[in-house]
């Protein structure tokens, strides 16, 4: 019965390192949040990123479309410091995604006034005419 106990509380107690572990933030993650008063929005609208996207070759062969969800790493100076994609098509699209967003400018986030570093979710679509 007592190894029982001991096991149990072990496996418990690696359960929860487990997760606490797996919940560290990645890349000073923690330093940007994913809400401001003010959020971060590119110059010149979502035109602009849109308009800096190249529809890669791959793609257009195979007939590829859909939506690019990336999350966009905003500094208190509105530039994009990182891109990762969150949800993606392939055939080059999502590299494609994540440079366009990456060239981007943006007007940074803002709390009390002040600049902050935020997480933005951009959906990036591509479609063929």
């Amino acid at each position: 019965m007592r190894s029982k106990i001991s096991f149990s509380i072990c496996l418990i107690f690696s359960f929860v390192l487990l997760v606490q572990l797996s919940a560290e933030p990645v890349m000073g993650e923690e330093e940007y949040l994913a809400f401001a008063e003010v959020m971060p929005e590119p110059v010149g609208g979502m035109g602009a990123i849109i308009k800096n996207v190249k529809y890669p070759e791959t793609a257009q062969k195979t007939n590829t479309q859909g939506r690019v969800y990336v999350l966009a790493y905003i500094d208190e100076n509105g530039n994009c410091t990182d891109v990762k994609v969150v949800r993606g098509i392939g055939a080059g699209c999502d590299e494609a995604a994540a440079a366009a967003v990456m060239a981007a400018k943006f007007t940074p986030g803002k709390n009390k006034g002040k600049n902050v570093k935020v997480k933005l979710s951009l959906p990036i679509e591509f479609k063929l005419s």
